[in-house]
């Protein structure tokens, strides 16, 4: 079965001004496992709400370099500054977006590196089972966004739409390798 995602799961980011702003804070990403949270650095978040403005730095005083538009996507939290996160999306943008628009929610995207403007994206097996020989429940278009039920290292049980299955982590934006998540 064919499954068309490709208005819906495109990463759906546009930029509101010609140049990315060159004022952001450059801090560096914590010590791996410190952050103010107490929470890993890095990890993988997603986001709560269908508009999120990244901006320059951590702040409503910074300009915004980029609005998502599309809850579920996953980012990578990078570093804390109180009530803010650097956060870098799956395309390598990065900057800081309040605290209470992210969610602990484990979502990946599939193969966004196979997504090519004005290119049709290929398809991607979701699977019955954690193997490569196992039939497919259903085909994806790469940039689709999934939702993470766990992973052992190599395959991840994740769910699309109204299907689940399996996929391997190589294949996913939004889990790190080897990365068990339960």
């Amino acid at each position: 079965m064919r499954l068309s995602w490709r208005a819906a799961a495109r990463l759906a980011a546009f930029p509101l001004c010609g140049v990315w702003a060159g004022a952001a804070i450059a801090q560096a990403p914590g010590k791996a496992g410190t952050s103010e949270s107490g929470l890993p650095i890095p990890r993988f978040v997603s986001l709560k709400s269908d508009r999120v403005n990244l901006r320059a730095g951590p702040g409503t005083d910074y300009p915004t370099s980029w609005v998502y538009r599309r809850a579920g996507l996953p980012v990578e939290v990078l570093s804390e500054f109180e009530g803010w996160r650097q956060v870098r999306d799956a395309e390598g943008a990065t900057g800081w977006v309040l605290q209470s628009l992210l969610s602990g929610r484990r979502t990946a995207l599939v193969t966004p590196w196979d997504v090519k403007a004005g290119k049709p994206s290929p398809q991607v097996p979701v699977r019955n089972d954690d193997s490569d020989g196992s039939r497919a429940v259903v085909n994806v278009e790469a940039g689709v966004i999934a939702n993470i039920h766990g992973c052992d290292g190599r395959w991840c049980r994740v769910s699309i739409d109204r299907f689940r299955g399996y996929m391997p982590q190589n294949q996913l934006w939004g889990v790190y390798e080897n990365e068990v998540v339960k």
